[in-house]
């Protein structure tokens, strides 16, 4: 069997990126360890004209599958935006494509035929495993993970200040409705409400901490939730939902029970997403730009010399009616 940068990058302990530039001699690298990758290439017997050369012509933007509905596609089609309108610029022609484990996600990518590689949201590991062995530049978007290049939004930030609005404004019982945590800006956006109340000195009450499954009925299993912790012996005053279109059912679940909000109970969504402004009464949110993270995956995954692997852009809370009353 042949060897592939990704047996180099393993004999190396070196990412895969590290391995293409010291064989492409591109910078951004000490002599060190271009010289040490080079090495390991040698003794594999890897021969270099493997390796694509010239610039990024085409790019396949790929999605996890449970991202393909309507309560994700708010988000993820705005990023789709912004990676559009970079490739645009720099005249590369993207694909879109969404995949899940499931998959033959090689045979996917070969009928795609990418030069490079943009991972929007959740992907289990295994899946990534596999497209690193593709040996194609790649980078992750509102994703994170060891040895790759990431945009992400400041969701530990968010969370803080979201969790710290709601304290501010004398609120007593904050419930957090969640996602699935194998996602890391949710188990990011989780570990922000904590952190806020253990600053505040508050004990953490796992009664008031929902987490709801990955499927596509969200809205249902979020009204569900919100039932479960209105009918509980102690009900939550505030609630801070890990997205806008989990908040935006919570809300109409407190309406259908003759709640007023703010005054009976406030509520914070993540991510301001279109409908949230619109809602009634407007959404209290945390602002990410969608397409500036498009954008910046796209300006990270083209440069060479990398002074850094992972950008992380700054998130806004947005003050509407839902948690202070007009």
């Amino acid at each position: 069997m042949r060897p592939t940068i990704r047996d180099i990058a393993s004999l190396a302990k070196v990412s895969i990126g590290t391995v293409s530039r010291a064989l492409k001699k591109q910078p951004g690298l000490t002599e060190q360890t271009r010289l040490h990758v080079q090495k390991i290439a040698a003794q594999l017997g890897y021969n270099e004209s493997n390796l694509r050369q010239g610039r990024i012509r085409r790019l396949t933007f790929l999605q996890h599958r449970q991202h393909n509905n309507f309560v994700a596609s708010p988000f993820f089609s705005q990023v789709l935006h912004g990676v559009e309108a970079a490739c645009r610029e720099r005249s590369i022609v993207p694909t879109v494509l969404s995949i899940g484990p499931a998959d033959n996600v090689m045979e996917q990518i070969r009928l795609h035929e990418p030069d490079a590689l943009a991972v929007a949201g959740f992907m289990e590991p295994e899946v990534l495993e596999l497209l690193t062995r593709s040996g194609k530049p790649m980078v992750l978007i509102d994703l994170c993970a060891p040895g790759f290049r990431s945009v992400i939004s400041d969701n530990l930030g968010g969370a803080l200040a979201a969790t710290r609005h709601l304290m501010e404004l004398g609120r007593q019982r904050l419930a957090f409705i969640s996602g699935p945590l194998s996602h890391y800006s949710i188990a990011q956006r989780a570990l922000g409400y904590r952190q806020a109340l253990f600053e505040a000195g508050r004990l953490f009450d796992p009664r008031l901490e929902i987490t709801l499954p990955s499927d596509p009925e969200l809205h249902l299993h979020a009204a569900a939730a919100m039932q479960s912790l209105l009918e509980s012996d102690a009900p939550p005053d505030a609630v801070f939902c890990y997205n806008d279109a989990t908040a935006l059912a919570v809300m109409n679940a407190c309406q259908a029970r003759g709640l007023r909000i703010p005054e009976d109970i406030a509520i914070v969504g993540f991510d301001n997403i279109d409908a949230a402004a619109s809602s009634t009464p407007p959404l209290t949110t945390l602002a990410v730009d969608k397409e500036a993270m498009g954008r910046m995956g796209i300006k990270l995954l083209l440069e060479d010399a990398q002074v850094q692997t992972q950008v992380m852009l700054p998130v806004e809370l947005i003050r509407r009616a839902s948690t202070v009353a007009n």
